[in-house]
């Protein structure tokens, strides 16, 4: 049996920064993948959909083109092209990550792996030829896959996940995406724009149910006025394939509908891929199929990390990163810092965008926690307007007596890029004041965040 210091099984966003940080301090690393380098969000997830996105917002701004001064620019949607130029970014990415394989010495290992009990593992290859290997440590890192509706079978050509919604090359003429979330709006967006009939359907009471409830709101408003159709508080029933046409039955509170289109999309979820990696074989812990770890991402077995999806939300790719960081550092013997599940930025690429980070209202006032709000409009920043995209608003959220900043929530074109900030304010636990006390530069769209530290002090000077 062949020996290794430490094992990472899956190569994504946390798997990959896990092995590279533990090589760069000195183990000797394996890393274990049955598919392609980078995982989900490499190959799957985050990037290709965001090369999506570009083509969407691109589009948009080429339609608008009149209101900086250009004529005649009448673009033309090609969508196989659209998807192929996602499907290029994402492989030039997944070539970039086995470069920094070889340059930190990682092996990489292909092949389904799974664990056994005496701190081994056991891998076989696409031939079925098995191999074992020995470890010091292990970091499980297996990720997710898209939940499915349970008796709906994903085609790949009339009802989707996100997985064969980002290889599919015929643009649908109506659209149903079941579920809100940040997948769900991203992909409803991305077809919207486009020129697809879109129809969302949420069974919470509102889209983006995990953020600021103001924010989604306005969100939710934004699109309904732009066409596209969005019911909350619903269920969707009675899915029916029927040749290159899909009906379903949708029932809110008030009202019940059924729809027909050509295209239907669930983004209802993910499930945890830590089935037959060999958890229940070591008695790892679980709780509804999710590894259950602690601030170090230690299971419950000596030398026995997860890190990632499978180990539950937030299912985020930032989230998985930084945790292969902990992770890898702690299996190293080095208990740098824990990992801080309450400062993890939230991110929904459609436009506008939405990125938040901290607490909401409603989970301060469930707390009794005594705050104060500054709520500045972007049509009151200045670069805002220069480039055209003065829509939405950034709401900080601070403690009463000493300005702690308690959450951050943005809507707008550039959101995602803006609330790095504000996750730094609160790692270092800034307040107010010293936000205030940073020069900002002008004019920049990060002067939203002094200006609304400001208005929450009561000191603001352009608003």
């Amino acid at each position: 049996m062949e020996e290794r210091d430490l094992i990472v099984l899956g190569s994504g966003p946390g798997g990959y920064v896990a092995a590279i940080r533990a090589s760069q301090l000195g183990r000797k690393v394996s890393i274990i993948e049955k598919e392609s380098l980078g995982g989900v969000c490499l190959n799957w997830g985050c990037i290709p959909s965001k090369a999506l996105l570009r083509s969407a917002q691109l589009f948009h701004d080429m339609k608008r083109a009149s209101d900086f001064g250009f004529s005649g620019v009448e673009p033309k949607i090609e969508f196989p092209k659209i998807i192929d130029r996602s499907r290029d970014v994402a492989g030039k990415l997944s070539g970039g990550v086995s470069y920094l394989m070889k340059k930190n010495k990682v092996e990489v290992i292909s092949g389904t792996g799974s664990i056994r009990k005496g701190k081994s593992v056991s891998v076989k290859d696409s031939s079925g030829k098995e191999s074992s290997y020995s470890f010091k440590d292990i970091i499980i890192a297996t990720g997710a896959r898209a939940r499915a509706i349970p008796g709906v079978e994903v085609d790949g050509d009339v009802i989707h996940t996100y997985r064969t919604a980002l290889e599919y090359k015929r643009q649908p003429e109506k659209l149903l995406v079941i579920g809100a979330g940040a997948i769900g709006m991203e992909f409803a967006y991305f077809f919207h724009t486009l020129g697809t009939k879109v129809t969302v359907v949420e069974m919470f009471d509102q889209i983006l149910p995990v953020e600021d409830e103001e924010i989604a709101k306005t969100l939710e408003k934004h699109y309904q006025k732009n066409g596209m159709e969005i019911i909350t508080g619903a269920a969707v029933s009675n899915i029916v394939k029927k040749g290159k046409k899909v009906t379903a039955s949708i029932k809110s509170k008030d009202k019940e509908i059924e729809w027909d289109g050509d295209c239907l999309l669930m983004a209802v979820g993910v499930s945890p891929n830590t089935e037959n990696i060999g958890l229940e074989e070591v008695g790892i812990t679980t709780n509804k199929g999710f590894i259950k770890v602690d601030e170090f991402l230690r299971t419950n077995i000596p030398n026995h990390f997860a890190i990632g999806d499978v180990t539950g939300a937030p299912m985020l790719a930032h989230k998985a990163s930084h945790e292969g960081l902990v992770a890898a550092e702690a299996a190293c013997g080095k208990l740098n810092h824990p990992m801080k599940h309450d400062n993890i930025p939230g991110c929904t690429y459609c436009q506008p965008q939405v990125a938040s980070v901290g607490m909401t209202e409603k989970t301060l006032k469930e707390k009794g926690i005594k705050y104060k709000v500054g709520k500045i409009p972007f049509s009151a920043i200045g670069k805002a307007i220069a480039i055209g995209e003065p829509e939405g608003f950034i709401k900080v959220l601070i403690d009463e007596k000493v300005g702690e900043v308690l959450g951050v929530h943005i809507l707008h074109a550039e959101a995602t890029e803006l609330i790095a900030e504000a996750v730094a304010i609160r790692t270092h636990e800034g307040i107010a004041g010293s936000v205030l006390d940073t020069i900002h530069p002008h004019p920049t769209l990060s002067e939203s965040v002094a200006e609304a530290m400001a208005l929450a002090l009561g000191r603001p000077i352009n608003f």
